[in-house]
């Protein structure tokens, strides 16, 4: 199942005008950063240039499945600012609903609070519609009480519990 993802877009936050667009493989150290700009996943992403080769094979199989999209919010001077993975998963639950899942959504500490992360997260809605997605879905740790919050602002009901189990990774 393909997404018909619109390749770019704008989003207006915080009175600044920003680009949404695919990520590109030399966008990867500053999603990495942004992803390491975390409190509760800063210490997964500790020595990531030592793992590039790991963060490459990822984008690239993120990039070659069009059920995927790895988008980022470019503010104008070209620094990435916001990112987010968007993916489509057919199912045979709910009537063969199609769900979209958004994935490892991160906002620069420096904008947080400025409507950056709703200008995405409603931007990855309409997405959600013009690919006819009967549900969107998002996972949150459970220690992100502030963004429970943020979410549920937006519509999100915490309406499941997750459960996740981590393996041991093979050398």
């Amino acid at each position: 199942m393909a997404m018909e993802t619109a390749k770019r877009g704008s989003l207006w936050a915080g009175g600044q005008d920003y680009l949404l667009r695919e990520a590109k493989a030399a966008d990867l150290d500053q999603i990495i950063a942004l992803m390491a700009d975390d409190d509760i996943r800063r210490a997964e992403h500790q020595g990531a240039e030592e793992d590039m080769e790991q963060y490459l094979h990822a984008f690239n199989q993120i990039n070659a499945d069009p059920a995927h999209s790895l988008m980022v919010v470019e503010a104008q001077d070209g620094t990435l600012v916001g990112t987010m993975q968007l993916t489509l998963l057919p199912g045979l639950a709910r009537r063969g609903a199609t769900r979209m899942q958004i994935e490892a959504v991160r906002v620069s500490s420096a904008l947080r609070g400025r409507g950056l992360g709703t200008a995405m997260i409603r931007w990855a809605i309409s997405e959600a519609e013009n690919n006819n997605v009967q549900l969107v879905q998002l996972t949150s740790d459970a220690q992100r009480t502030d963004a429970h919050r943020f979410y549920e602002a937006l519509g999100f009901t915490a309406s499941h519990v997750g459960f996740k189990m981590r393996l041991a990774i093979a050398p």
